[in-house]
């Protein structure tokens, strides 16, 4: 039977560190749904679909990630499409923090719900999408931080 896990995100823009989340996650699952989470409370800067199209770029068309989306809880979307293994990256303690209050909310949502944490590497651990957002808007290099095709649309977005 396949091992497989859902990576969920907002993924506003795609970073770097996502992506190294994304190729760890392929050494520990035979398939990952890197899901992108449609929040309609927040204001992405990029639509559904370009995130969407962020990371199947950055992913080269692997046959082993699937890139889909949700809507509500996560732990109804893993029931809908049959997997109950999440896959998270952790930066910092307070990253830990959060995601273990809801690790143990989705587990008493969901009993058979799992969360798989990795690290993220040392190169990518200060990055964030928030931080990537704001330092790209007031016109800062974002090289490095996020996929090329990624700071390219950055840069669109940028100018004003």
């Amino acid at each position: 039977m396949a091992r497989v896990a859902i990576y969920p995100g907002s993924f506003d823009p795609l970073t770097n560190g996502h992506v190294a989340i994304i190729q760890r996650g392929l050494n520990l699952f035979d398939r990952l749904i890197v899901s992108v989470a449609n929040n309609p409370q927040k204001t992405p800067l990029f639509t559904l679909d370009e995130r969407k199209g962020f990371i199947l770029e950055a992913v080269k068309n692997d046959p082993r990630v699937e890139v889909d989306s949700f809507d509500g809880l996560l732990v109804h979307y893993a029931r809908q499409r049959g997997v109950h293994t999440v896959l998270r990256g952790l930066r910092a303690v307070s990253d830990f923090d959060y995601e273990f209050q809801l690790a143990n909310m989705n587990r008493k949502l969901l009993p058979e719900f799992e969360s798989v944490f990795v690290m993220t590497g040392e190169d990518y651990f200060y990055v964030s999408s928030r931080l990537v957002r704001e330092v790209a808007t007031f016109g800062g290099d974002v090289t490095g931080l996020v996929p090329p095709h990624v700071a390219s649309e950055l840069r669109k977005k940028s100018i004003r």
